[in-house]
């Protein structure tokens, strides 16, 4: 590795990751050598279904209106991204193009380019390595192709926030890529949304915990996370041997997941989930909200963004004007019975705290590489906890 990329990287490290002093705080636990990523790890005993025997009624009625997680097969068949999709070939078409790594203190964007990233990616032996999970790329001249490669699975189209107008709307879709031990800290997708996650290389490890799992029962402290109590690494190092002992309440029993290539995961809106990745991976995950899901996203966003709830609703009323009859009908003093992530600034998407940016996303749903400080107002109203810090960023979420 040549000066400029060791420096580029130093820098990237540095911002996105200020707590860690020194290099050596990036490796104090060793996790490149005592971490056990093997498939063995994983319980995986979550329901996987062909998506070419599934129509997209019974996919609602199975598993979207129960608010039901399942992985989904076959949904990648004709996806060009299953050949372009490649570590050589990433590194070759988007060499000199920046990728969103990480987020500083302020909630600013860190952008390593591909061909930096690469090189870190291929060396690091960083516990919680940096984790590309850029949700611009969509708006971009030459990361824009990206988009040719992969089509929306037919269950996930119903792309209602579209409504809100491309500039508003809260980030929805992210590239993710990362080698192993990066991942996503535990937390819940903002707004209520949904996410479908798709993974076209590597492996990823997942846990899902029910909506009304208590937070302090699986969020890692501060005393026992140290700098890095909100990395999906230290979360499976802390927590999850937890729900493993026999006094672990049977009711928030983890599902499990190993995804492997070609198979999608559906995150219904309000579950809790933490992503690890056990080799290196390339994915796309979009959030969604649905005419299934949208009395809920409705609610959390008239309570979360209000300013974009009433655009929102203005653009229905002309366009889906079922949709405007159904939000006059939510009850938004009744709380919706799906929680919200508002201990953290930060969930599923979004490079930057502004209005325009602040929610969304499945692996996360949640995507920096720590938990930002900066908080703000929580509203609780008969126990359904609301508020701008609902509106968190995929991409701070993520450790990725």
């Amino acid at each position: 590795m040549n000066h400029k990329s060791k420096k580029r990287i130093k820098e990237a490290r540095r911002n996105a990751r200020p707590e860690l002093k020194d290099s050596l705080d990036w490796t104090k636990h060793d996790y490149h050598e005592s971490f056990d990523v093997s498939h063995r790890t994983v319980k995986d005993n979550v329901e996987r279904v062909d998506a070419l025997r599934l129509s997209p009624d019974e996919f609602i009625r199975r598993f979207e209106r129960p608010y039901r997680p399942v992985v989904l097969r076959g949904c990648q068949e004709a996806w060009p991204a299953r050949e372009k999709w490649t570590l050589e070939r990433l590194k070759r078409k988007y060499r000199n193009q920046k990728f969103k790594c990480g987020e500083d203190n302020d909630g600013y964007s860190v952008k390593m380019k591909m061909k930096y990233y690469m090189e870190y990616l291929e060396t690091t032996r960083d516990d919680s390595p940096l984790y590309i999970f850029d949700s611009s790329y969509g708006e971009h001249a030459k990361r824009r192709k990206l988009l040719e490669d992969y089509q929306v699975p037919v269950f996930f189209r119903d792309d209602l926030f579209q409504f809100a107008g491309e500039k508003r709307r809260p980030p929805y879709r992210w590239f993710v890529m990362g080698p192993a031990r990066s991942g996503t800290g535990i937390h819940i997708d903002p707004l209520g949304t949904s996410a479908w996650n798709a993974l076209v290389h590597g492996h990823k490890r997942w846990c899902l915990f029910p909506t009304n799992t208590p937070r302090e029962l699986i969020k890692v402290s501060r005393e026992d996370g140290g700098n890095q109590q909100d990395e999906a690494i230290t979360w499976f190092n802390v927590v999850y041997p937890r729900t493993q002992q026999p006094n672990w309440p049977p009711e928030f029993t983890p599902l499990e997941i190993l995804q492997r290539p070609g198979e999608t995961v559906f995150v219904p809106g309000g579950w809790w989930h933490v992503v690890l990745n056990m080799d290196t991976t390339i994915a796309v995950t979009q959030n969604f909200a649905s005419t299934t899901n949208f009395p809920i996203v409705w609610h959390k966003t008239v309570r979360g963004r209000p300013k974009l709830s009433r655009k929102w609703y203005r653009v229905l009323k002309q366009e889906r004007p079922n949709l405007a009859a159904l939000a006059d009908k939510v009850d938004l003093q009744e709380a919706t019975g799906i929680a919200s992530d508002s201990s953290s600034d930060s969930s599923s998407s979004s490079s930057s705290s502004s209005d325009s940016e602040a929610a969304s996303g499945s692996e996360g749903g949640a995507v920096s590489h720590r938990r930002k400080k900066r908080r703000t107002g929580v509203v609780a109203v008969n126990g359904d906890a609301s508020g701008q810090d609902d509106c968190v960023s995929k991409e701070r979420s993520s450790s990725r």
